[in-house]
């Protein structure tokens, strides 16, 4: 148990979050872009003078959007939603109590409450409520229609972050990972059955009471690479050559449908990689690849004896997902699990070396298990 003061934790956690620098020039040219093409569109449009005012308020959304472009803050919803509600209550605000530093302020906390409770929360709301409330003339000209200038300039760099972020390989905004349903069952996949689940992050999050500026995705992220961190420092460095199978059985692209069933059921096996004449890996052939050619018309074919003539090339999968001789067995998991794959070809410089089924997987684990227990 690590025994830290509140600064040392705070040091820690703040040297591991630190981005690389690579990412400090990423972030600081799409800022400086982005604020450049707001602030032309919106001068463009309404004229400078009108611009310059409401230029603060953008380069702080713009430290978000290119800095922070996975926090919760910073998400399309946040920008739009913010600039929207502060134009709207600082309008008003303006219209029934003047452009007073007093309603300034009330503004920006009306913009607050009605950030948290529309779940658009974005700090340079704020600034773009007291930026409406005490406006110079320029945009006080504009009475209600304040509005427009407003949404132009949260539109036009919300453009260019989607654009910048997703170019320099950021995925902006941040959206769900979808769930792969391979069984079509109204059961979670294997890896959402047992761990922290999604209602155990919420009840986390309530009892932190809180604002946390990070998606329910990312949160989720970081859980599970801190647990698959410990399970491998935990399991040493046992890997797939440790595990795999090594005495291979295998076809060729022109071996035949009968003779690739005779041989899986000859050896009691599920899966038949599939090799060219340089011995390189060009596919693999599964019970499920014959029984989708059986369900296609062969099942008569098969029964008959035949499949004499239908080469192994026109129903075998590919390209195969397969994995290097030294990928880590914690990294086997989720391929054997959640990708529906019952086996996965071990390659060494390209060449198949072997192969690590979900029997080889259960085995490794079961063994590590017995070992902790000791």
């Amino acid at each position: 148990m690590l025994n830290l003061s509140p600064a040392a934790l705070f040091s820690r956690v703040n040297n591991v979050v630190q981005p690389r620098p690579q990412e400090w020039l990423r972030a600081g040219v799409g800022a400086s872009l982005g604020i450049l093409s707001s602030v032309w569109l919106c001068q463009w449009v309404f004229g400078l003078p009108v611009a310059l005012l409401l230029i603060g308020p953008v380069g702080a959304s713009a430290i978000l959007l290119f800095a922070v472009p996975s926090g919760a803050l910073a998400q399309p919803r946040s920008i739009l939603g913010s600039y929207l509600l502060a134009a709207l209550v600082a309008t008003a605000v303006a219209h029934f109590g003047g452009h007073t530093l007093a309603m300034a302020a009330l503004a920006t906390g009306l913009t607050l409450l009605c950030m948290f409770l529309l779940g658009c929360l974005h700090p340079p709301g704020g600034a773009v409520a007291l930026n409406v409330v005490l406006a110079g003339p320029a945009l006080q000209q504009l009475g209600e229609l304040a509005i427009l200038p407003v949404m132009l300039h949260a539109a036009a760099l919300l453009a260019f972050a989607l654009i910048y972020n997703n170019l320099t390989g950021v995925r902006y905004p941040k959206r769900p990972t979808p769930v792969i349903d391979l069984q079509h069952t109204r059961d979670a996949p294997p890896a959402m059955r047992v761990g922290i689940t999604t209602a155990d992050m919420d009840a986390a999050l309530d009892e932190f009471g809180e604002f946390v500026d990070i998606t329910r995705e990312d949160l989720a992220q970081i859980i599970h690479n801190t647990e698959v961190s410990a399970l491998r420092r935990n399991m040493g460095e046992l890997c797939a050559a440790d595990v795999m199978s090594r005495d291979l059985h295998w076809a060729t692209p022109e071996t035949s449908v009968r003779a690739a069933l005779q041989l899986l059921q000859q050896h009691r096996l599920r899966v038949l990689p599939v090799l060219d004449e340089a011995q390189q890996l060009v596919g693999i052939v599964s019970l499920v690849d014959l029984a989708d050619f059986a369900g296609r018309g062969g099942r008569r074919l098969l029964r008959r004896g035949g499949g004499q003539k239908t080469p192994l090339a026109e129903v075998m999968s590919s390209p195969v997902v397969a994995v290097d001789q030294h990928c880590h067995i914690v990294d086997l998991v989720p391929l054997l699990s959640n990708r529906g794959l019952h086996c996965l070809p071990v390659l060494e410089q390209g060449r198949l070396v072997g192969l690590v089924t979900q029997t080889d997987l259960i085995a490794a684990l079961h063994r590590d298990l017995l070992r902790h227990l000791a």
